[in-house]
Formats: C-alpha cells, structure tokens, sequence
C-alpha cells in the first residue's frame, strides 16, 4: 500500500493501531470484571482465555517459530516477528467473545456484520501502516477464529449453565 503518513486514512489507521495495542488488551480484561460483578464469572472466563490465554498460547509461539520479517520502514512502533498479526487476533477474538456473551443468538447477525467491519478495517490498517503483510493479517484473523471457535466449544457446558441460571434469575447461587 502506498500512500501519505499525513493523510486523513493514516490518521484513521493509526487509532485503529492504538485500539488494537494496549487497549486491545484492556478492553477484554474491562469486560472480564464487568462480566464479574454480574455474577457471570463463567463468560469471564471465556473472554480471558480467548483474549488473554489463547494470545499468548497461539500467537507468541507461532511469532517466534516463524520469525518473518515486517515490511521496511513500518509508520508505527512494532516488535518483532511479523506473523501472524496479533493486533488482527485480538481484533478478532474481542468481536468474537462479545458476540458469544453480551447478545442472544438472533441478535449476533447484527453484531457478526459490525465485527467483520471492524477486523477488515483492522487488517487494512496493519498492512497501510507497513506494520505487517496482508498474509500475516490473514492468518492473526484465522488464527483467532480458530481459537475463538475451538474455546466456545470447551466452554459451551459452563456458558449454557450460565444462561440457564440467568433465565431462571438464579445467577447467584
């Protein structure tokens, strides 16, 4: 991509940088504690291990096992390792696990389109900035999928107890 580190689409690159750096951390650990204190300590779970654990479980190794270059000259601070993106996983996995516990199923198709948006928007941002190559993109967002998908099933017995007991305004007990 080529283009002006000036322009209005760098600019719009750049927060979306800023929200999948640190914030893209914060944001699910936020979630974590609100899903807490309304007593849904299982959905907790469920985002700190797609969000948090799976990170540092799928994305680091495959880093460091891989070791691929970035692009010369990245508009944006980076580390090391270029694949896969970690910026596109988290992306992913936050849009993912606010699907899974903040909307009930018929609401989520309204959420799927927003959170599709937001991780395209995200893997356009990383490879406008030079901070990362499409592929490595590609594969942040398969990998969190993938991550996110294989969780919601090792999960699913604990998350349907929750929403039972949420039904039955027994959440507490």
């Amino acid at each position: 991509m080529d283009g002006s580190q000036a322009d209005a689409a760098t600019g719009f690159a750049t927060v979306l940088d800023r929200l999948g750096g640190p914030l893209g951390l914060i944001l699910p650990l936020i979630l974590c504690g609100v899903l807490c204190v309304y007593g849904r300590w299982r959905s907790a779970l469920y985002v700190f291990a797609a969000n948090v654990l799976a990170n540092v479980v799928v994305v680091l190794p495959l880093k460091q096992l891989v070791d691929r270059p970035r692009p010369p000259y990245p508009w944006v601070l980076v580390n090391d390792g270029s694949y896969p993106s970690g910026q596109v996983f988290s992306a992913v996995a936050l849009m993912f696990v606010a699907a899974v516990v903040l909307f009930p199923p018929r609401a989520r198709r309204w959420w799927w389109l927003f959170g599709t948006a937001y991780v395209v928007a995200m893997m356009w941002s990383r490879t406008w900035l030079h901070a990362q190559w499409l592929s490595d993109t590609f594969a942040g967002a398969l990998a969190g999928v993938g991550a996110c998908l294989l969780l919601w099933r090792l999960f699913e017995p604990l998350l349907k107890t929750e929403a039972e007991r949420t039904a039955a305004n027994s959440l507490w007990l």
